[in-house]
């Protein structure tokens, strides 16, 4: 059950509210959507259909649930666009964990670019990553002491790099700190992902590492994908956001994680 919305709001507030709702929650029921907005089923149902109409969610008997394979569909410009704001505060959290000197192992993804980009600061850092994205961003960043660009089989469509050439040059190496993203972080299923070629490079970068930082958005916590990378307390530390899924946050600590959220 939701708060109750004060105040009246257009048709385009309340959609996109039911659609950050769907992000945070993975579905949503027209009776508490109903309650949370003062309106009626009617007009939630009409909302839920204009919004199915755009590719933006599923309708289900009762209500709707998230339609977020559509994320994989975006670009990779795409996807630094989406949700911006919190990965750049998460970011900000995990780069602050970093100390100089480090060797930080760096993962795919959009919030790890960004952390990425909070490092410019941190002087004498080895950086080891298989993302293109992050190696390109770590050559404007003069602190650094080595930038080690994995080699193997390139993901052309999300600048990645995995397999089995990639796993054997990431073997010769031992990192202080590991910066993780995933599509899917859940106290069940652990840690997931969509590309199911770069779990086993990412279940390596978790061994290697002494301490594994997950760093997941509000709108990954509670999800399970395609391909599970490892249990989630193989994991050290998770970044997110406040408006995560709390139950879920919850449950993740209760695995001996240590939970931030920005």
């Amino acid at each position: 059950m939701y708060e109750p919305v004060g105040g009246d709001i257009d048709i385009e507030e309340r959609r996109k509210r039911i659609l950050d709702l769907l992000q945070r929650d993975g579905k949503v029921k027209v009776t508490d959507l109903s309650k949370l907005f003062g309106t009626s089923e009617v007009t939630i149902r009409g909302d839920l259909d204009g919004l199915e109409g755009q590719g933006l969610l599923q309708r289900v008997h009762g209500g709707a649930i998230s339609n977020y394979k559509n994320y994989y569909n975006m670009t990779f410009h795409d996807r630094t666009e989406t949700n911006e704001e919190e990965k750049r505060s998460i970011a900000t959290e995990a780069a602050s964990m970093i100390s100089d000197g480090d060797t930080v192992i760096i993962g795919s993804g959009t919030t790890p670019l960004y952390v990425m980009r909070e490092l410019k600061n941190h002087k004498n850092l080895i950086v080891i990553t298989n993302s293109l994205p992050v190696a390109h961003e770590a050559g404007f960043n003069r602190n650094l002491n080595v930038v080690i660009m994995l080699g193997g089989t390139i993901n052309l469509q999300y600048g990645f790099v995995s397999g089995d050439d990639a796993i054997n040059q990431l073997n010769r190496y031992k990192a202080d700190k590991l910066i993780l993203s995933s599509d899917g972080v859940s106290s069940e299923f652990g840690v997931t992902t969509y590309h199911h070629l770069e779990a086993e490079l990412y279940r390596r970068m978790i061994a290697l590492a002494d301490q594994r930082i997950l760093v997941a958005d509000y709108t990954k916590i509670g999800r399970a994908n395609f391909a599970r990378i490892e249990d989630i307390d193989k994991i050290d530390c998770l970044v997110s956001n406040h408006n995560a899924n709390k139950d879920e946050l919850e449950a993740i600590k209760e695995k001996g994680v240590e939970v931030r959220t920005v």
